[in-house]
Protein backbone atom coordinates (compact mmCIF):
# COMPACT_ATOMS: atom_id res chain seq x y z
CA UNK A 1 0.00 0.00 0.00
CA UNK A 2 2.81 2.22 0.85
CA UNK A 3 4.24 2.52 -2.68
CA UNK A 4 0.74 2.67 -4.02
CA UNK A 5 0.76 5.77 -1.64
CA UNK A 6 3.83 7.27 -3.12
CA UNK A 7 2.68 6.47 -6.47
CA UNK A 8 -0.43 8.59 -5.91
CA UNK A 9 1.17 11.64 -4.47
CA UNK A 10 3.90 11.61 -7.20
CA UNK A 11 1.05 11.69 -9.79
CA UNK A 12 -0.93 14.37 -7.91
CA UNK A 13 2.09 16.33 -7.84
CA UNK A 14 2.22 16.41 -11.70
CA UNK A 15 -1.03 17.16 -11.97
CA UNK A 16 0.25 20.61 -10.41
CA UNK A 17 2.95 20.93 -12.75
CA UNK A 18 3.67 23.60 -15.41
CA UNK A 19 4.73 21.19 -17.58
CA UNK A 20 1.69 20.41 -19.93
CA UNK A 21 3.74 17.09 -21.01
CA UNK A 22 3.84 16.29 -17.40
CA UNK A 23 0.30 16.90 -16.58
CA UNK A 24 -0.68 15.10 -19.74
CA UNK A 25 1.35 11.92 -18.68
CA UNK A 26 -0.09 12.22 -15.02
CA UNK A 27 -3.68 11.86 -16.17
CA UNK A 28 -3.25 8.96 -18.45
CA UNK A 29 -1.40 7.28 -15.56
CA UNK A 30 -4.39 7.92 -13.48
CA UNK A 31 -6.85 6.87 -15.84
CA UNK A 32 -5.19 3.31 -16.48
CA UNK A 33 -4.68 3.12 -12.61
CA UNK A 34 -8.19 4.02 -11.33
CA UNK A 35 -9.46 1.52 -14.31
CA UNK A 36 -7.45 -1.41 -13.18
CA UNK A 37 -7.00 -1.22 -10.00
CA UNK A 38 -9.81 -0.46 -7.49
CA UNK A 39 -7.45 -0.72 -4.45
CA UNK A 40 -5.76 2.37 -5.68
CA UNK A 41 -8.75 4.61 -6.12
CA UNK A 42 -9.34 5.97 -2.26
CA UNK A 43 -5.84 6.56 -2.44
CA UNK A 44 -5.52 8.94 -5.20
CA UNK A 45 -8.77 10.48 -4.13
CA UNK A 46 -7.26 11.61 -0.52
CA UNK A 47 -3.81 12.26 -2.14
CA UNK A 48 -6.08 15.23 -3.58
CA UNK A 49 -6.21 14.16 -7.45
CA UNK A 50 -10.14 15.00 -7.51
CA UNK A 51 -9.59 19.09 -7.89
CA UNK A 52 -6.97 19.08 -10.15
CA UNK A 53 -9.31 16.56 -12.66
CA UNK A 54 -12.36 18.65 -11.91
CA UNK A 55 -10.52 22.09 -13.12
CA UNK A 56 -9.12 19.75 -16.39
CA UNK A 57 -12.76 19.29 -17.51
CA UNK A 58 -12.24 22.60 -18.62
CA UNK A 59 -9.74 22.23 -20.90
CA UNK A 60 -9.95 22.87 -24.40
CA UNK A 61 -7.85 19.60 -24.73
CA UNK A 62 -9.86 16.70 -25.79
CA UNK A 63 -7.38 14.27 -24.54
CA UNK A 64 -6.76 16.00 -21.15
CA UNK A 65 -10.79 16.25 -20.66
CA UNK A 66 -11.28 12.02 -21.82
CA UNK A 67 -8.52 11.29 -19.21
CA UNK A 68 -9.85 13.49 -16.08
CA UNK A 69 -13.69 12.55 -17.06
CA UNK A 70 -12.27 8.68 -17.22
CA UNK A 71 -11.01 9.30 -14.12
CA UNK A 72 -13.46 11.11 -12.04
CA UNK A 73 -15.93 8.01 -13.50
CA UNK A 74 -13.31 5.74 -11.96
CA UNK A 75 -12.98 7.29 -8.91
CA UNK A 76 -16.94 7.47 -8.29
CA UNK A 77 -17.11 3.67 -8.11
CA UNK A 78 -15.77 3.36 -4.31
CA UNK A 79 -14.82 7.55 -3.78
CA UNK A 80 -18.46 9.02 -4.16
CA UNK A 81 -18.14 10.78 -0.90
CA UNK A 82 -14.68 12.15 -2.00
CA UNK A 83 -16.00 13.24 -5.12
CA UNK A 84 -19.21 14.97 -3.50
CA UNK A 85 -16.99 16.87 -0.90
CA UNK A 86 -15.05 18.72 -2.98
CA UNK A 87 -16.14 21.79 -3.93
CA UNK A 88 -16.24 23.33 -7.69
CA UNK A 89 -16.64 19.31 -8.37
CA UNK A 90 -20.44 19.42 -9.50
CA UNK A 91 -20.05 22.82 -11.28
CA UNK A 92 -16.78 21.34 -13.45
CA UNK A 93 -19.26 18.09 -14.38
CA UNK A 94 -21.83 21.21 -15.42
CA UNK A 95 -19.44 23.04 -17.73
CA UNK A 96 -18.49 19.23 -19.77
CA UNK A 97 -21.90 18.49 -20.54
CA UNK A 98 -22.79 22.02 -21.12
CA UNK A 99 -20.60 22.54 -23.47
CA UNK A 100 -21.83 19.04 -25.20
CA UNK A 101 -22.54 20.07 -28.73
CA UNK A 102 -19.21 22.74 -28.96
CA UNK A 103 -15.82 22.45 -26.72
CA UNK A 104 -16.16 19.09 -24.85
CA UNK A 105 -15.53 15.38 -26.68
CA UNK A 106 -18.42 13.07 -26.97
CA UNK A 107 -15.96 10.62 -24.24
CA UNK A 108 -15.75 13.43 -21.85
CA UNK A 109 -19.57 14.14 -22.02
CA UNK A 110 -20.44 10.48 -21.73
CA UNK A 111 -17.87 10.22 -18.61
CA UNK A 112 -19.16 13.17 -16.97
CA UNK A 113 -22.52 11.93 -17.51
CA UNK A 114 -21.92 8.39 -15.93
CA UNK A 115 -20.64 10.51 -12.96
CA UNK A 116 -23.60 11.75 -12.34
CA UNK A 117 -25.33 8.68 -12.48
CA UNK A 118 -22.64 6.96 -10.19
CA UNK A 119 -22.85 9.67 -7.62
CA UNK A 120 -26.48 9.47 -7.83
CA UNK A 121 -26.82 6.15 -6.51
CA UNK A 122 -26.32 7.57 -3.19
CA UNK A 123 -30.52 8.96 -2.02
CA UNK A 124 -28.18 11.94 -0.44
CA UNK A 125 -27.22 13.24 -3.11
CA UNK A 126 -30.32 13.40 -5.34
CA UNK A 127 -31.86 16.64 -3.87
CA UNK A 128 -28.01 18.28 -3.98
CA UNK A 129 -27.24 17.08 -7.67
CA UNK A 130 -31.84 17.95 -8.49
CA UNK A 131 -31.01 21.47 -7.56
CA UNK A 132 -28.64 22.32 -9.92
CA UNK A 133 -30.66 23.05 -12.73
CA UNK A 134 -27.50 23.99 -15.13
CA UNK A 135 -27.18 20.23 -14.78
CA UNK A 136 -30.55 19.32 -15.45
CA UNK A 137 -30.71 21.43 -18.09
CA UNK A 138 -27.90 20.24 -20.17
CA UNK A 139 -28.43 16.54 -19.72
CA UNK A 140 -31.63 17.46 -21.71
CA UNK A 141 -30.64 19.27 -24.30
CA UNK A 142 -27.77 16.01 -24.59
CA UNK A 143 -31.18 14.13 -24.78
CA UNK A 144 -33.05 16.44 -27.60
CA UNK A 145 -30.04 17.41 -29.68
CA UNK A 146 -30.82 14.49 -33.27
CA UNK A 147 -26.88 15.05 -33.39
CA UNK A 148 -26.28 13.67 -30.00
CA UNK A 149 -23.84 10.42 -30.06
CA UNK A 150 -26.70 7.40 -28.69
CA UNK A 151 -23.47 6.63 -26.11
CA UNK A 152 -24.17 9.93 -24.78
CA UNK A 153 -28.64 10.15 -24.97
CA UNK A 154 -28.00 6.66 -22.52
CA UNK A 155 -25.72 8.06 -20.33
CA UNK A 156 -27.52 11.41 -20.12
CA UNK A 157 -31.08 9.19 -19.70
CA UNK A 158 -29.49 7.09 -16.73
CA UNK A 159 -28.23 10.33 -15.12
CA UNK A 160 -32.02 12.20 -15.67
CA UNK A 161 -33.53 8.55 -13.99
CA UNK A 162 -31.30 8.98 -11.16
CA UNK A 163 -32.33 12.54 -10.30
CA UNK A 164 -35.66 12.10 -11.23
CA UNK A 165 -35.70 9.63 -8.35
CA UNK A 166 -36.18 12.28 -5.93
CA UNK A 167 -39.28 12.97 -6.02
CA UNK A 168 -38.94 17.20 -5.61
CA UNK A 169 -36.99 16.76 -8.49
CA UNK A 170 -39.59 15.95 -11.02
CA UNK A 171 -41.47 18.98 -11.45
CA UNK A 172 -37.97 20.88 -12.21
CA UNK A 173 -37.41 18.19 -14.62
CA UNK A 174 -40.79 19.45 -15.99
CA UNK A 175 -40.44 22.82 -15.95
CA UNK A 176 -36.96 22.01 -17.95
CA UNK A 177 -38.42 20.14 -20.76
CA UNK A 178 -38.37 17.02 -19.61
CA UNK A 179 -41.15 15.28 -21.00
CA UNK A 180 -41.23 16.71 -24.52
CA UNK A 181 -37.73 15.20 -24.82
CA UNK A 182 -38.40 11.99 -23.32
CA UNK A 183 -41.81 11.30 -25.96
CA UNK A 184 -39.96 12.51 -28.73
CA UNK A 185 -37.06 9.81 -28.07
CA UNK A 186 -40.63 7.21 -27.65
CA UNK A 187 -42.17 8.59 -31.03
CA UNK A 188 -39.16 8.72 -33.15
CA UNK A 189 -36.29 7.03 -32.15
CA UNK A 190 -36.14 3.39 -32.96
CA UNK A 191 -33.21 1.89 -30.63
CA UNK A 192 -34.64 0.03 -28.25
CA UNK A 193 -32.39 0.33 -25.68
CA UNK A 194 -32.45 4.35 -25.84
CA UNK A 195 -36.51 3.76 -25.74
CA UNK A 196 -36.41 1.72 -22.68
CA UNK A 197 -33.97 4.30 -21.24
CA UNK A 198 -36.70 7.06 -21.77
CA UNK A 199 -39.48 5.21 -20.35
CA UNK A 200 -38.03 4.65 -17.44
CA UNK A 201 -37.52 8.07 -16.62
CA UNK A 202 -40.73 8.71 -17.67
CA UNK A 203 -42.08 6.59 -15.37
CA UNK A 204 -40.30 8.06 -12.53
CA UNK A 205 -41.39 11.84 -13.84
CA UNK A 206 -45.02 10.84 -13.85
CA UNK A 207 -45.30 10.60 -10.29
CA UNK A 208 -45.37 14.29 -9.31
CA UNK A 209 -48.88 16.17 -9.65
CA UNK A 210 -47.23 18.54 -12.77
CA UNK A 211 -47.06 15.23 -14.73
CA UNK A 212 -50.97 15.54 -15.84
CA UNK A 213 -51.22 18.88 -17.49
CA UNK A 214 -47.38 17.97 -19.38
CA UNK A 215 -48.47 14.83 -20.37
CA UNK A 216 -52.12 16.09 -21.37
CA UNK A 217 -50.01 18.24 -24.46
CA UNK A 218 -48.38 15.57 -25.69
CA UNK A 219 -50.82 12.79 -25.95
CA UNK A 220 -48.98 10.84 -23.19
CA UNK A 221 -51.80 8.44 -21.62
CA UNK A 222 -52.34 7.53 -25.07
CA UNK A 223 -48.63 6.59 -26.61
CA UNK A 224 -48.10 4.97 -23.26
CA UNK A 225 -50.75 2.58 -24.09
CA UNK A 226 -49.60 2.12 -27.45
CA UNK A 227 -46.74 1.09 -26.63
CA UNK A 228 -48.24 -1.64 -23.96
CA UNK A 229 -50.63 -2.66 -26.71
CA UNK A 230 -49.70 -6.29 -28.09
CA UNK A 231 -49.49 -5.22 -31.91
CA UNK A 232 -46.56 -2.29 -31.72
CA UNK A 233 -44.21 -5.08 -30.36
CA UNK A 234 -42.55 -3.20 -27.88
CA UNK A 235 -39.69 -4.66 -25.43
CA UNK A 236 -41.25 -6.13 -22.25
CA UNK A 237 -39.03 -3.30 -20.35
CA UNK A 238 -40.87 -1.02 -22.68
CA UNK A 239 -44.45 -2.02 -21.59
CA UNK A 240 -43.46 -2.43 -17.82
CA UNK A 241 -42.30 1.12 -17.86
CA UNK A 242 -45.36 2.55 -19.77
CA UNK A 243 -47.27 0.50 -17.26
CA UNK A 244 -45.51 2.17 -14.20
CA UNK A 245 -45.77 5.16 -16.04
CA UNK A 246 -49.69 5.34 -16.18
CA UNK A 247 -50.02 3.63 -12.71
CA UNK A 248 -48.02 6.76 -11.43
CA UNK A 249 -49.72 9.31 -13.61
CA UNK A 250 -53.41 7.95 -11.75
CA UNK A 251 -51.49 7.89 -8.04
CA UNK A 252 -50.03 11.88 -9.29
CA UNK A 253 -53.40 12.79 -11.15
CA UNK A 254 -57.29 13.44 -10.68
CA UNK A 255 -60.49 11.74 -11.75
CA UNK A 256 -59.77 13.01 -15.29
CA UNK A 257 -56.86 11.13 -15.64
CA UNK A 258 -57.84 7.96 -13.91
CA UNK A 259 -61.11 8.03 -16.23
CA UNK A 260 -58.97 8.43 -19.84
CA UNK A 261 -56.46 5.72 -18.41
CA UNK A 262 -59.79 3.17 -18.05
CA UNK A 263 -61.46 4.37 -21.36
CA UNK A 264 -58.04 3.81 -23.20
CA UNK A 265 -56.55 0.89 -21.46
CA UNK A 266 -59.78 -1.21 -22.47
CA UNK A 267 -58.43 -1.32 -26.22
CA UNK A 268 -55.01 -2.69 -24.59
CA UNK A 269 -55.69 -5.27 -22.19
CA UNK A 270 -54.70 -7.95 -23.74
CA UNK A 271 -51.08 -6.35 -23.87
CA UNK A 272 -51.35 -5.59 -20.01
CA UNK A 273 -52.85 -9.26 -19.46
CA UNK A 274 -49.70 -10.35 -21.23
CA UNK A 275 -47.00 -8.44 -19.15
CA UNK A 276 -49.58 -10.06 -15.90
CA UNK A 277 -48.89 -13.13 -16.94
CA UNK A 278 -44.92 -12.86 -18.42
CA UNK A 279 -43.21 -9.90 -16.97
CA UNK A 280 -40.79 -9.52 -14.33
CA UNK A 281 -42.15 -9.71 -10.97
CA UNK A 282 -42.08 -6.17 -10.42
CA UNK A 283 -43.75 -5.87 -13.95
CA UNK A 284 -46.69 -8.32 -13.04
CA UNK A 285 -47.26 -6.50 -9.93
CA UNK A 286 -47.46 -3.19 -11.93
CA UNK A 287 -49.84 -5.08 -14.54
CA UNK A 288 -52.12 -6.10 -11.80
CA UNK A 289 -52.96 -2.77 -10.69
CA UNK A 290 -53.36 -1.34 -14.06
CA UNK A 291 -56.06 -3.79 -14.84
CA UNK A 292 -58.03 -3.22 -11.44
CA UNK A 293 -57.65 0.13 -12.57
CA UNK A 294 -58.88 -0.17 -15.85
CA UNK A 295 -61.72 -2.89 -14.50
CA UNK A 296 -63.38 0.16 -11.85
CA UNK A 297 -60.74 0.05 -8.96
CA UNK A 298 -58.62 2.63 -7.30
CA UNK A 299 -55.74 2.80 -7.31
CA UNK A 300 -53.37 2.80 -4.57
CA UNK A 301 -50.04 2.03 -2.78
CA UNK A 302 -46.48 3.61 -3.51
CA UNK A 303 -45.26 5.26 -6.50
CA UNK A 304 -44.11 2.69 -8.93
CA UNK A 305 -39.90 2.27 -9.79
Amino acid sequence: MEVKRRTARSLVTKLGSVSEQSRAEALAELRLLTKHDPDIRPIIADAGAIPYLAETLYSDAHDAQDNAAATLLNLSISSRDSLMSTRGLLDALSHALGHHATSTSPSAVQSSAATLHSLLVVDSYRPIIGSKRDIAYSLIDIIKKPNSPPRSIKDALKAIFGIALYPLNRSTLIDLGAVAALFSIVLKDGRVGIVEDATAVIAQVAGCEESEAEFAKFSGIRVLMDLVDLSTGSSGRIKENAIGALLNLARSGGERVTREIREVGVEVVEGIRDVSEKGSSKGKGKAVGLLKLIEGGSVSGEFSI
